[in-house]
């Protein structure tokens, strides 16, 4: 039977709702708690996929499998020829793999027979290729049990055109076992399947096994109670980046039937699975979702409107970034604190991003939903800041959250043979001798201190760098000495106690001369609380 091609345009798009920033009281652990959809609600979770008939589709079952030398390679019942014989299980013909030229759009050319050895008279499945696509690992029944699939290897013979050779029948197989829909990790150290094994928790749990150097497999883990349910998970995948697992479920959070759902991967497990939403999902199944590029890939389904069973899907993926923006403060003053180093790391502490304050103390990130993260402050005169957050919204939106962080305590010690109040530097804007800001609060210490120590004096030295003349250097920082003074008697301290001196660039902290880093010259300018009683 010819077929006729057209292009039915499934297009299923989330509604996008706007929202303003969220104002949160800080704290160093924080989420932003709206609560997760129900199963009689489930909206877009975050994703907003488009999805179009791949154009191959028939009145019999097209589902897609992988990818080999840039072809998609297809599972169909489609009958070849009028000698076909009919699964009795599924009342359609016994299953052959074929391989389609992808285009640049991601369309599909017309389907040709894969493999005429890993086509047989039995029923084929799902297979899944090593990174240099040299090793086959395939799933096969034979028509007397048909709904049973054992697992096999084979190699590509060295210069040939698809010459598979070397087909075995691997060890993990077991009598009345199931073992279906296999997908090797981009890495090509593991491969994923799903089997109804007697130790599984439902009917088909998801498995993975480690790929020794001769293409053997270890004995299989089952990914455990956070991905497995009393119901099925079949068709497992992972993210070019092998950070996410995806698979489809007719358990967890559904809309009905086998839904697909998403888990990151982390060093010590899984997370908890997260619907992949509305807008790729529906009260049919959804299956065999596979990557081509980091948002665009292929599904397969068997929901109405469709040319037959299940049909294939090319699927498009617009990720919904939201942000994550504050300003960092010091918690007690609530002063802004420019030049603070703030870092974005993932819920295992991998760096994702980092940026330094400007002189308002904003930062600002981009985010994913349903992610927990975790930002870290590093500034001078303050102690480290940890923040942790969850972004639980589904919807392109905002988060606001302020960071406060807490001030070290001053040191006294000994300093080139001086005895000296130590804190982190004061800041005054270029060529100007006014105080800046943020650095009050490094005075409010040296205050604590005198109040602390009612007998103690003190001589301020300011310094600066060597560029500019040095007259004016020298006076510009017996003018900043001058105002930390100044800040200081306006904070209660007496003036007896106080002395002050500006050396310009006459003691350097670093002799770098004509050669001077930005570093260097950032050391350089300086003061100095030097304790003279």
């Amino acid at each position: 039977m010819k077929t006729t091609l057209s292009f039915f345009v499934l297009l299923i798009s989330n509604i996008v709702l706007s929202q303003g920033p969220s104002n949160l009281i800080a704290s160093n652990n924080f989420s932003f708690n709206d609560s997760r959809s129900s199963s009689k609600s489930i909206d877009a979770n975050g994703f907003k996929f488009e999805l179009l008939d791949a154009g191959v589709n028939t009145k019999y079952s097209e589902i897609g499998s992988g990818f080999f030398r840039n072809k998609l390679i297809m599972v169909s019942s489609k009958k070849i020829g009028g000698l076909a014989k009919i699964d009795p299980n599924t009342n359609e013909a016994f299953k052959d793999l074929f391989c389609l030229n992808i285009d640049k759009n991601g369309s599909l050319s017309l389907p040709l027979l894969f493999s005429r050895i890993l086509n047989t008279k039995n029923s084929e499945d799902q297979l899944t290729f090593s990174p240099d696509q040299k090793t086959v690992y395939y799933t096969r029944s034979s028509k007397e049990n048909s709904m049973e699939y054992k697992l096999y290897k084979a190699v590509l013979e060295e210069d040939s055109h698809g010459n598979w050779i070397n087909e075995e029948l691997l060890s993990i197989n077991k009598t009345n076992v199931s073992i279906e829909n296999p997908f090797m990790s981009p890495k090509g150290d593991k491969l994923y399947f799903s089997s109804n094994m007697p130790e599984s928790v439902g009917g088909y749990d998801l498995y993975v096994s480690n790929i020794n150097a001769d293409g053997s497999l270890s004995t299989p883990e089952n990914l455990g109670s956070t991905i497995n349910t009393l119901s099925d998970e079949k068709y497992p995948s992972l993210s070019i980046d092998s950070k996410y697992l995806y698979f489809s479920s007719k358990g967890h959070s559904n809309l009905g039937g086998f839904d697909l759902f998403t888990s990151k991967i982390l060093n010590n497990g899984y997370r908890t699975p997260r619907n992949m939403g509305n807008t790729i999902n529906t009260r049919y199944d959804e299956i065999a979702y596979f990557l081509a590029a980091k948002n665009k890939g292929y599904v397969s389904s068997n929901r109405p409107n469709g040319k037959g069973g299940f049909d294939i899907y090319t699927v498009t993926n617009d990720e919904i970034i939201q942000t994550i923006k504050g300003k960092v403060l010091d918690l007690e003053t609530k002063i802004k604190l420019p030049n603070t180093l703030v870092i974005l790391k993932d819920e295992e502490g991998n760096e994702i991003s980092r940026q330094l304050t400007k002189a308002d103390a904003t930062y600002n990130f981009d985010v994913i939903p349903y992610e927990s993260y975790s930002i870290t402050t590093q500034k001078d005169g303050f102690k480290d800041g940890d923040f942790k957050f969850t972004t639980t919204r589904s919807y392109k939106t905002s988060y606001t959250r302020d960071l406060k962080l807490l001030t070290t305590e001053p040191v006294i010690e000994k300093v080139e043979d001086e005895l000296r109040i130590v804190l982190e530097n004061i800041y005054f804007d270029f060529n100007k001798w006014g105080v800046k800001e943020e650095s009050f609060i490094s005075l409010n210490k040296v205050v604590k201190v005198l109040k602390e120590h009612p007998e103690m004096k003190l001589v301020i030295n300011a310094h600066t760098d060597n560029k500019g003349r040095d007259s004016y250097n020298l006076s510009l920082s017996k003018k900043r000495a001058a105002s930390a003074v100044t800040y200081l008697i306006n904070n209660g301290i007496n003036k007896s106690r106080l002395q002050y001196k500006g050396y310009g660039e006459t003691k350097p902290k670093v002799d770098c001369k004509n050669n001077c880093t930005d570093e260097n010259l950032q050391a350089n300018r300086r003061v100095e609380f030097v304790i003279i009683e």
